[in-house]
């Protein structure tokens, strides 16, 4: 395979994998999302004259290439004083953009408080679970109560249509 038509396999298959996610998104229910979406709040604009940013080496998992590059952005927002790392892939601009990222969430935070779009987020998050949690109690009690009703049949040997019918005894007889 030749140089331009393994590039033009490539376009392909991104072009294909973008589709399919936008087609995943849009079958999976994405409404809660875009509900969430709306109703969260913009995202802070940092101004740049206020971050002071510097390159680090990184630590950690991820071999020698993390160690000896400095690839990990840090953040000092100048008013207040607030430091954010982020070493979150080995690309530099990636970890620039996460940790800018990071920054404005942080600072919405501390300006906004329960207002914030993370805070709306982790709020919403847990009514999710809480609900799940709910309905798996129900399911479970309803479950229960099933298997009550089971063991009360058994306990009397029969339900009450069975009344014209004789019960047996271990022998296969029927008992009196």
């Amino acid at each position: 395979m030749n140089g331009q038509n393994m590039l033009l396999y490539r376009t392909i298959t991104v072009r294909s994998v973008l589709i399919t996610s936008v087609a995943r998104q849009i079958t999976a229910g994405s409404g809660s999302i875009r509900r969430l979406a709306a109703q969260l709040p913009p995202r802070i604009v940092i101004k740049e004259d206020d971050i002071e940013e510097s390159f680090l080496k990184g630590s950690g998992p991820g071999g020698q290439k993390i160690n000896k590059t400095s690839s990990a952005v840090q953040l000092k927002h100048i008013p207040t004083g607030m430091v954010v790392k982020s070493q979150a892939t080995r690309s530099r601009s990636q970890n620039r953009s996460i940790a800018r990222r990071l920054l404005a969430d942080k600072l919405e935070d501390a300006e906004k408080g329960s207002a914030s779009r993370t805070a709306l987020k982790s709020e919403a998050k847990r009514k999710k679970k809480a609900s799940k949690a709910k309905k798996a109690r129900r399911k479970y009690r309803a479950l229960e109560d099933g298997n009550n009703d089971q063991d009360e049949v058994s306990a009397t040997g029969g339900t009450a249509d069975d009344k014209d019918e004789p019960l047996y005894n271990d022998d296969g007889k029927p008992e009196a």
